[in-house]
């Protein structure tokens, strides 16, 4: 059965947006390109009622640079549950805490294709259990492409297949029209938020 994607491409204005991350004061002379998830985007319209799912579709992921603030349809939780403890073999599945990280650039997911991979720091991932707990590290937590039947995350977050093209191609013509040739060294900031019914 396919993964469920609304209908149409996440609405908000770009001052709206700016609102919501105003919090995390990123300097902007210095970030002037970020990537923003609000998981839950769709919290009352696709799956179940006011509830967070998984395996689909119902998240929204954000370019924002000073040319441009466009909209995808995302996800930003893992595909699947599996509790599990500690941080070695047997640890739970996890997912992306919110917060802001400067973790992420320009490279290559599992040495495939064009994508921002986790390679610049680390995050903090919130790990399935008993419950469920924290862990920080390098864990290739990528922003990359999710397929038709599977939003295809063991924690990453991921573009809806058919707009992935877009995705990936716009945020590298806008590194490359900011940084030049330096587009492939620099951290791209990714700030994720929880829609905890306020948007």
């Amino acid at each position: 059965m396919p993964a469920t994607v609304p209908t149409s491409v996440p609405r908000l204005s770009a001052s709206a947006l700016h609102q919501l991350i105003a919090p995390y004061a990123v300097d902007r002379d210095k970030y002037p390109l970020i990537v923003i998830g609000i998981r839950g985007y769709y919290l009352n319209t696709q799956g179940a009622q006011g509830q967070n799912d998984r395996g689909i579709y119902d998240d929204a992921i954000f370019i924002d640079s000073p040319n441009a603030t466009v909209s995808f349809n995302g996800n930003t939780d893992p595909s699947v549950f599996r509790s599990g403890s500690g941080t070695g073999e047997g640890k739970g599945m996890a997912r992306l805490k919110a917060g802001l990280y400067t973790a992420h650039a320009f490279g290559y997911h599992r040495g495939k294709y064009l994508a921002l991979t986790q390679t610049m720091g680390q995050v903090t991932v919130i790990r399935d259990g008993a419950p469920d707990y924290e862990d920080t590290g390098y864990f290739g937590i990528n922003i990359h492409k999710g397929s038709y039947n599977t939003t295809s995350s063991l924690g990453c977050q991921t573009i809806y297949p058919s707009q992935w093209d877009s995705f990936i191609n716009l945020a590298k013509d806008q590194a490359v029209r900011i940084f030049g040739n330096k587009w492939n060294k620099v951290a791209i900031p990714y700030i994720l938020l929880e829609n905890t019914g306020q948007i």
